[in-house]
């Protein structure tokens, strides 16, 4: 049965966009070229760990998602979205892999008018380099004569119940006026607001630019806790203090390390060095770099406080609380948490976690023990580590049964733990 639209990649980026297209009462099918989503969806669970619920899952399949394993359906639609992932590769250059099996599986379908929106995080000139002749080459159709083509990057925050898909503005950049407009027609179906950017290149950089904006914001507010704790400063509160600034600064806070989806993205790493001028962002380098030794930091601070209380790395009992790499989450992209538990495992000590929603958890293929009573095993514990702050972690309890307590995020109350 013919649909309004095909999601081609079905992980963290394509289930919500299929999710919010369902809501709007657009038939939405639901493509992977890798075939264990297909198999996870069809049984009603979630493919992807952290993402949308079980029970979100169910509501789309009710309200007509069709997930599939046929890659005919793609020709049957009218648009398009490309949501596969870009994951670094050991050169920290973007893998376009995934991006490019499902550019070619849509390729081979594709019927003219048709309109292709592509989702996944890339280096500026992929749509238009990589995306577009590919599709060209699988079809004999020509972008921005035959079909529409348009870069629109993703602005998902998991979890954030206030800024959602639909009051989030779109930026939409499309290889002419005419597929930009094509591309606007779709996403306001879905938000509030689309932003039109002058072309793909422009839409693509504004990924780049927004993610690197976190990552160095939070390398800075890093190499302040740092500085902070050297000097006997109280950095959550300066930072408190700051953001009463109504002007000029946002607040970022500190922690064990940066998860997430959204790597950094340095110029330098490009992958088209023929259309780039091949200039790295030294600052992003930095950041990365100073962000990358704060799994480090945590491991120093830990030894040095069961040092500082007669006690040795070696045999010393931790207990992690929090692996996720967000509160409230189940998501383990990129967490700091299994860094720092490999460390310390390597140190001789002895690992447990505690984590409302993750019932299991691995670091190197090991089982890592979890504690079925929170408050016994923080008492039992020689270290507890807080990494990630989720709500339902009653704080002032866990240090005043804590025998050290080290706070990674600044949540506990003022002088209840030892924060980073």
């Amino acid at each position: 049965m013919p649909a309004d639209l095909a999601v081609i990649g079905l992980g963290h980026l394509g289930l919500p966009l299929a999710q919010a297209a369902v809501a709007a009462g657009i038939q939405t099918v639901g493509y992977d070229t890798d075939p264990r989503p297909y198999a996870e969806l069809s049984a009603g669970r979630t493919p992807v760990e952290g993402s949308l619920s079980a029970s979100d899952i169910r509501r789309m399949l009710s309200g007509g998602f069709r997930p599939t394993a046929d890659p005919a359906e793609l020709g049957r639609v009218r648009t398009a979205v490309i949501c596969a992932p870009t994951p670094l590769g050991p050169d920290r250059a973007l893998d376009l892999g995934p991006v490019s099996d499902a550019t070619r599986a849509l390729a081979a379908r594709l019927r003219p008018h048709t309109t292709v929106l592509v989702e996944s995080a890339v280096p500026p000139g992929t749509t238009e380099n990589v995306v577009r002749a590919l599709l060209e080459e699988g079809s004999g159709l020509r972008a921005g004569r035959d079909f529409h083509l348009a870069h629109s990057p993703a602005r998902l925050d998991p979890g954030n119940r206030t800024h959602v898909l639909a009051n989030t503005p779109k930026v939409i950049g499309g290889l002419t006026p005419a597929c930009t407009e094509s591309a606007a027609a779709f996403y306001s179906r879905l938000t509030d607001k689309v932003v039109r950017a002058r072309g793909p290149r422009e839409a693509e950089m504004t990924k780049v630019l927004e993610t690197n904006f976190r990552h160095v914001n939070i390398a800075l507010v890093n190499e302040m806790a740092v500085l902070c704790h050297d000097l006997g400063v109280d950095l959550w509160d300066v930072i408190r203090c700051a953001e009463t600034k109504p002007f000029g600064f946002q607040p970022f806070r500190p922690g064990p390390g940066v998860g997430g989806h959204a790597a950094p993205l340095d110029p330098g790493y490009f992958p088209y060095t023929s259309h780039t001028p091949g200039h790295p962002l030294r600052m992003v380098s930095l950041a990365k770099e100073i962000n990358d030794r704060m799994p480090s930091y945590v491991i120093q601070r830990c030894a040095t406080l069961l040092n500082e209380h007669g006690k040795s790395v070696r045999s010393a009992r931790v207990l992690l609380l929090g692996v996720t790499y967000k509160p409230d989450l189940a998501d383990q992209e990129a967490s700091p948490a299994r860094e720092i538990a490999g460390r310390l495992m390597d140190m001789g000590a002895q690992i447990g976690y505690h984590d409302p929603h993750v019932l299991d958890w691995r670091v190197r293929d090991v089982p890592v023990p979890r504690a079925d009573s929170l408050y016994e095993a923080a008492a039992g514990a020689d270290l507890t580590v807080l990494l990630q702050h989720h709500r339902t972690y009653d704080l002032q309890g866990l240090a005043v049964k804590a025998q050290l307590l080290l706070d990674t995020r600044g949540a506990t109350p003022a002088g209840a733990a030892h924060r980073l």
